[in-house]
């Protein structure tokens, strides 16, 4: 036991409180009388204190790691999800912090409500607020995601968000990791379950669909996630990006000329080829219309002056992964452009262009 509380950073004293709890029993005995663990003791020990150290309780860890439907995978999977939620809002407080800085060095007032939604619970509910603002359903790319699931009954939404593209015609269950977006679902939504893709709760062929839209490349490993969804669901569509595509960070203008970071962002998202043939799909391009009503990162490609509005840019999740330095030069050199008539000169092949093809791709297997 003392080698285990060594090895695990903890002490003898949280080992035995452990065992008198149920919670890590050492299954064996030595020669001498002393408690001994075995590797699936330490298994679930690793559990138990990854899971304590992201803040659960002794009940609700006990809980998790009593699960009889999941196994050392499936922990692993749910733990490398919750660090990457926790990074994101990490992420998104220092960002939060960096433009509290930048306004208090130019003299400007915060209010304490302004450094409470900053610094305090609210905050990621603020960024996650912002999502609702300008994330809306885009009628004629719903109608090619609707297509795609044909005459499926049931419809399983993996990383559903706040139920965007959710068909109100199905029988919908969704799946969503994060707590603030499950929050944010509208009355009368679609029942949602709290699971990562990678790991998903549910027997095989449970659905005739399922659905992703927007979302594999939150996920902590994408292949497994679309692999799930094909054990799962008869059938798969996937709205997803594509970059197979030789320049592909040179297809948009914003990531060509202003936010070259962009490329690293989707530096080990898989190749469409690659997420295809692991749940046997064929692969559509998906046009985003030039009055895209979904705020998604390319949705603006011909109304550039939307990336400068800050609520517009706190609903794209790339901002906050390329970080504040790059976001600020990215707004900064773009308002130039936009003033002096360069974006426009540089760009003027897209004004009569009632949609452009951007990446998204529709994945249908």
């Amino acid at each position: 036991m003392g080698r285990v509380a060594e090895l695990a950073g903890v002490s003898v004293r949280t080992l035995h409180h452990y065992d008198e709890i149920r919670l890590v029993q050492p299954s064996a005995r030595t020669a001498a009388g002393y408690r001994a663990y075995s590797a699936g003791d330490v298994e679930r020990l690793r559990e138990v204190l990854a899971y304590r150290r992201l803040g659960f309780g002794l009940r609700e860890v006990a809980e998790l790691v009593g699960d009889p439907s999941t196994d050392a995978v499936a922990h692993l999977r749910r733990l490398r999800g919750l660090l990457l939620e926790r990074r994101d809002r990490a992420d998104a407080m220092v960002a939060a912090i960096d433009r509290e800085l930048e306004a208090r060095a130019k003299g400007l007032m915060v209010t304490p409500e302004e450094q409470l939604e900053m610094l305090g619970a609210r905050l990621y509910d603020a960024i996650g607020g912002a999502y609702t603002a300008t994330r809306r359903t885009e009628p004629r790319i719903a109608a090619r995601i609707w297509d795609a699931l044909g005459d499926a009954q049931t419809v399983l939404n993996v990383g559903a968000g706040t139920g965007s593209y959710e068909p109100a015609d199905r029988d919908v269950t969704a799946v969503e990791p994060s707590a603030v977006m499950r929050g944010q679902r509208p009355a009368g939504s679609a029942p949602c379950v709290a699971a990562a893709a990678e790991s998903l709760p549910f027997e095989d062929q449970s659905f005739d669909v399922a659905m992703a839209v927007s979302t594999v490349h939150h996920w902590g490993d994408p292949i497994t996630g679309l692999r799930e969804m094909r054990r799962v669901a008869r059938r798969v569509v996937v709205l997803t990006f594509d970059t197979d595509e030789p320049g592909w960070q040179d297809r948009f203008w914003l990531t060509r000329d202003y936010l070259p970071e962009f490329a690293a962002v989707l530096a080990e998202f898989p190749s469409l080829a690659g997420m295809a043939g692991a749940i046997g799909a064929r692969a559509e391009p998906v046009p985003i219309p030039w009055d895209c009503a979904d705020g998604l990162f390319e949705a603006y490609w011909r109304r550039p002056g939307a990336y400068l509005e800050d609520h517009v840019r706190r609903a794209m999740s790339v901002w906050t992964r390329v970080g504040p330095k790059a976001e600020q030069r990215a707004v900064r050199s773009l308002s130039d452009d936009l003033d002096s008539g360069r974006w426009a000169e540089r760009n003027s092949d897209l004004a009569g262009l009632d949609a452009a093809d951007l990446g998204l791709r529709l994945l249908i297997a």
